[in-house]
């Protein structure tokens, strides 16, 4: 099958070892903090192909979090933001490029099966931030929601979460930035509207393909393709400045969309549009290398090739200013498309930035309450239990 095939039409069986509804494979690679890692053996009585060929749907775990800090903070030269929210740590959408997965591993669990499965919520984050925004001396400026993980991912439709840190930002005039790759942000355009009306909200909306076959591969349980793109027109027409982010693109897998993309970004609204070259750091690279070559055995030696021609001969390289974009002719060549695309379509304002207003912040009555929507129904899980969805 040839680079940037339209997959819908020519559905390929489920590897061996694929659960429905996740993206990776196993549990089964070893991680940086742990000495010892477990696989499945077979011992000798011929069982083990069969016990794994038709494996059942894992379930997702939610586990509390007991965090006492709100936001996290960084100050790496090629991240436009020095703060960020993130309500849980792993992502049930099961995208099997997604750079936040090594997290988990700090964590215990691994950034394979259990990042997807086994979720880190935080019912107090939005009184934790609150108490964070008033403390004497505190300078607002942007911050990211959902700079690790999705804040609208699947479990968000009950714990509500992240629309309890919208109620708090919006009470603050607090400037903030979404990134998602769910239509589930539409649930609080009440509040995302709010915010834009006050210059104080921009959304943007991740869409990697238009194929709805390999988005299914990719990214099992984020919104199909459409569905993001129809939530980036909805906000549009609302009046909330939204943009799209191609991310990631991956060479020898997506990267023929690029302008099929940015055309079907623009024609929705988009006002920019930007990109993230695959990032393999740590872990993700066997994760990602393992899944590659059960779903696209016939291209997966090319898609990795090229990889490794973007990154300086290996899976990554994660030096500063370079890691996004990487290096080489073949990432060359692919900034340049992407350049040309935003101009073609009108998306090129987006390098202006969104604009946001850090004047409007301020600490409200201290007899008003808290925020409603931070006693979200993530309190119905009792103290220290794992609910199983």
């Amino acid at each position: 099958m040839p680079d940037g095939a339209d997959l819908s039409h020519a559905p390929a069986a489920a590897p061996p070892l694929a659960r429905k509804g996740r993206g990776a494979l196993t549990n089964a690679l070893s991680t940086r903090f742990e000495q010892t890692t477990a696989e499945a053996f077979d011992d000798g009585w011929g069982t083990l192909a069969a016990e794994l060929a038709d494996l059942p749907p894992l379930p997702t775990t939610l586990i509390r979090d007991r965090t006492r800090s709100a936001m996290a903070w960084n100050d790496s030269p090629d991240i436009g933001f020095d703060r960020s929210i993130n309500p849980y740590r792993g992502c049930e959408h099961g995208c099997i490029y997604c750079y936040a997965r090594p997290s988990h591993a700090y964590l215990g669990y691994s950034p394979g099966l259990d990042f997807e499965t086994r979720l880190v919520f935080k019912p107090e984050l939005p009184a934790l931030l609150e108490k964070e925004l008033r403390r004497p001396g505190y300078v607002p400026r942007p911050v990211a929601l959902g700079a690790n993980t999705d804040p609208y991912q699947p479990v968000e439709r009950t714990l509500r979460i992240t629309r309890g840190v919208l109620e708090v930002l919006e009470r603050f005039g607090h400037p903030v930035t979404i990134v998602t790759k769910s239509a589930g942000v539409l649930r609080d355009l009440d509040l995302v509207q709010r915010l834009a009306a006050r210059d104080l909200v921009h959304v943007c909306l991740s869409v990697t393909t238009l194929d709805n076959a390999l988005a299914r591969r990719m990214e099992p349980r984020a919104a199909a393709p459409a569905r993001r793109l129809a939530a980036l027109a909805e906000l549009r027409r609302a009046g909330v400045p939204a943009g799209a982010l191609m991310a990631p693109i991956i060479p020898g897998l997506n990267d023929a969309e690029i302008e099929r993309v940015l055309e079907a970004c623009a024609a929705h609204g988009a006002l920019g549009a930007g990109y993230v070259l695959l990032r393999l750091p740590h872990e993700i690279g066997p994760l990602f290398e393992e899944w590659l070559r059960a779903h696209f055995p016939d291209r997966a030696a090319r898609v990795l090739a090229l990889v490794r021609e973007t990154r300086g001969g290996a899976l990554y390289d994660g030096r500063f200013r370079l890691r996004q974009t990487g290096t080489g002719a073949y990432a060359a060549m692919i900034a340049q498309r992407f350049r040309v695309a935003l101009k073609r379509f009108g998306l090129d304002r987006a390098e202006r930035g969104p604009g946001l207003d850090c004047t409007r912040f301020r600490v409200p009555d201290d007899k008003a309450p808290l925020a409603p929507g931070s006693a979200n129904r993530s309190a119905a899980v009792p103290e220290g239990q794992l609910a199983l969805l």
